[in-house]
């Protein structure tokens, strides 16, 4: 049975009890964390036993902050942490921990969808017992593996191509690396890029307190670029193109690369329209003595290592750049183009996903 209890306090003391709350969460102390929020909503009439299940405190240990409160005021709000580092935990809760973080902290009750130090300190002191300070929290998750990262969009339609990707890696790269040697041929990674005149942010080193900052012209104009990365010999093929990317835009491409080379080219694409259209299809009919087309695994970008070349390109060319006119922009995108098609060893460093499959047999000089 909850006996009712209610508390009236000064302003004074309510303004008191909001900045001790603040400078808990600060100093990540979580048991004066939930002492003071107890207090807070007995001061808000709400019942000791809806407090408890609130909070995941004994209903004891609430009239116990509420006895001390009224003794001593403020001065009831004191813990410490014990000196030295705290309990560990064993293996089995830091299996627990792991699985729990992976899992999110929506999974873990919490109303939201990105962890903190904070919100794994509360989570571990209700499960475990255990409080830690910040900083030793983010040790332990060091030493279990985990580390401080930005998130990423990934479709939600990845499980239904499971199957297709495992269909490419197993059959159909397999066939690719067979016809490649049967035929001599290079084997090419094609894909598109913009660079925007605006601009592109990234993180960079700043004093603390002052976010780093770029001027921007913001006019709505980008460089566009096709390319293609051969897998076994790293060499880079790419065309400028300022218009919109269309099929005629690619043949025109392709063609000036069938120029370039005398070995039959094995090109493999996304499923973007202009690459799949009639007059691609009859294009590549046309060419088959030269030419064989392989479509990738619907959304998936990171089957394509030039989608990583095109990161390395931006990352030196446009981010965190100023380019007053459009020429500046063409002429650093330029540069890096040439810089990285100089460069094939690192291009074939891009072929990661591959190597552990027959390509690594075929990429050894």
């Amino acid at each position: 049975m909850s006996i009712a209890i209610r508390i009236q306090v000064s302003n004074q003391i309510l303004a008191s009890l909001y900045e001790r709350l603040h400078k808990a969460y600060k100093m990540g102390q979580l048991r004066l964390v939930k002492r003071i929020h107890a207090l807070l909503y007995v001061i808000e009439n709400n019942e000791v036993a809806d407090v408890s299940n609130r909070l995941n405190l004994s209903p004891q240990a609430i009239y116990n902050y509420i006895k001390a409160f009224i003794l001593n005021q403020l001065d009831s709000l004191v813990y410490r942490f014990s000196p030295g580092r705290p309990a560990k935990l064993n293996t089995a809760q830091r299996k627990e921990l792991g699985e729990t973080i992976d899992a999110g902290p929506e999974a873990a009750g919490y109303d939201c969808g990105c962890w903190s130090t904070v919100l794994i300190q509360d989570w571990i002191f209700n499960r475990f017992g255990v409080e830690y300070e910040p900083r030793y929290v983010a040790e332990l998750l060091d030493n279990i593996g985990f580390s401080y990262q930005r998130g990423h969009f990934v479709s939600d339609h990845l499980g239904d191509v499971a199957a297709e990707q495992e269909e490419w890696m197993t059959k159909t790269w397999p066939e690719i690396l067979r016809l490649a040697e049967e035929k001599s041929a290079m084997i090419l990674f094609g894909d598109e890029a913009s660079f925007a005149q605006w601009g592109s942010l990234s993180y960079t080193w700043a004093r603390k307190g002052q976010q780093p900052t770029v001027k921007t012209t913001g006019i709505r104009k980008a460089y566009k670029i096709m390319g293609l990365i051969d897998f076994l010999s790293g060499a880079f093929f790419y065309k400028a193109h300022t218009g919109r990317f269309n099929s005629e835009s690619y043949q025109a491409f392709l063609l000036e690369v069938l120029k370039k080379t005398t070995q039959h080219l094995i090109i493999i694409q996304d499923g973007a329209r202009y690459h799949t259209s009639k007059a691609m299809e009859q294009f590549f009919a046309e060419h088959a003595d030269r030419v064989t087309k392989y479509s990738l695994p619907r959304y998936s970008p990171d089957y394509n290592p030039i989608e990583y070349l095109w990161r390395n390109v931006k990352k030196q060319a446009t981010h965190m750049r100023y380019f007053e006119t459009f020429e500046d922009l063409t002429k650093k995108v330029d540069e890096k183009l040439a810089y990285f098609a100089g460069l094939p060893k690192s291009i074939l460093g891009l072929m990661g996903k591959y190597l552990p499959s027959l390509g690594t047999q075929v990429v050894q000089p």
